[in-house]
């Protein structure tokens, strides 16, 4: 998970379950940035993909274009994760 999805997840309420995968997982340093190596089941990154979505830009609050690219990111891997996994 691009390590801005994990920075809002992190201020988020969640679900024990769910705050398990940011809070165990490894940071990989990637350049300027982050990439953080979440272990949960594909339901759970599914739920965290669902609660991203603010990172797409609300209704008066512009998105950075950094978070849109983070979370279209994150929602490639869980796609391919969901299609080709268990």
């Amino acid at each position: 998970m691009p390590g801005k999805v994990a920075d809002f997840l992190r201020a988020a309420e969640l679900e024990p379950a769910e705050r398990a995968a940011p809070d165990h997982g490894i940071p990989v340093r990637r350049g300027q940035g982050y990439t953080l190596r979440a272990t949960a089941a594909p339901a759970v990154h599914r739920r965290l993909l669902g609660l991203c979505q603010p990172l797409d830009g609300t209704q008066g609050a512009p998105a950075v274009p950094a978070q849109r690219k983070a979370r279209r990111q994150y929602e490639n891997r869980v796609t391919a994760l969901t299609t080709t996994g268990p």
